[in-house]
C-alpha cells in the first residue's frame, strides 16, 4: 500500500526559509509525477511544482525563482525549497504522487492518485 507523509512545515518571518520534504512508501516501480500542491483557507487547492522521474521540473508562476522542487529516487524523497517566503505562501502543503504520466507539466492535481496528509506552512508579515 502506499504511503505519502510530508513534513518540514512551519513558522515563519517573510523571506524566510523553509523545505519541506515527503516520503514515498510501498511501491516498486519509481512514481513518473511527484508534485506538491497548496491550499490555502477559503481557496481552491492550487499546484506548486512539479518533477518527472527523468528530472523534468515545472512551477507556477508564483513559484518560480522562489521555490526548487527535487526529489531522491535512492531514498524515495521528494523536496520542495522555499526562499523569500511570503505571506501569500501561507497554505497547507500537501505532496502527491502518480505512475502515470501524459508527458505535460504534471501540475494538473487530476493527474496525481496518491496525496499525503498536509504539512502547515505559516508566514508571518
Amino acid at each position: 500500500q502506499v504511503q505519502v507523509a510530508e513534513s518540514g512545515g512551519g513558522s515563519v518571518q517573510a523571506g524566510g526559509t523553509l523545505r519541506l520534504s515527503c516520503g514515498v512508501s510501498g511501491y516498486t516501480y519509481t512514481p513518473r509525477c511527484m508534485g506538491w500542491f497548496r491550499q490555502a483557507p477559503g481557496k481552491e487547492r492550487e499546484a506548486v511544482a512539479s518533477i518527472n522521474n527523468i528530472g523534468g521540473t515545472n512551477y507556477v508562476v508564483s513559484a518560480k525563482g522562489r521555490f526548487t522542487i527535487s526529489r531522491d529516487n535512492t531514498n524515495n524523497t521528494l523536496y520542495l525549497q522555499m526562499n523569500s517566503l511570503k505571506p501569500e505562501d501561507t497554505a497547507m502543503y500537501y505532496c502527491a504522487a502518480s505512475w502515470y504520466w501524459s508527458g505535460g507539466p504534471c501540475l494538473s492535481s487530476d493527474e496525481y492518485h496518491y496525496w499525503g496528509q498536509g504539512t502547515q506552512v505559516a508566514v508571518s508579515s
